[in-house]
């Protein structure tokens, strides 16, 4: 059962990115940022299940900076990432 949830969080993460390599989605955009903290903590809670220790602190600070890049401000005002 946790291999489905490993899969799942890889899949999330891994459909933004190609989203963003296809240019359909930018890196900056809430809805990218979203997706990479949702699979990013999938993938920490699996990884901490599995005493996984180089995955858990990966997939941690990818969590931490995608969090990051939803709450701080962006450069073209005082609001998070863009819509």
């Amino acid at each position: 059962m946790d291999q489905i949830f490993q899969l799942a969080g890889a899949v999330v993460i891994l459909a933004a990115f190609v989203a963003m390599q296809l240019g359909h989605m930018a890196p900056n955009t809430r809805i990218y940022l979203w997706l990479n903290l949702v699979g990013s903590l999938v993938l920490t809670v699996a990884a901490l299940l599995g005493e996984d220790w180089g995955f858990l602190v990966v997939e941690t600070v990818w969590a931490a900076f995608s969090a990051y890049g939803l709450i701080r401000p962006s450069s073209q005002g005082d609001t998070p990432a863009h819509i």
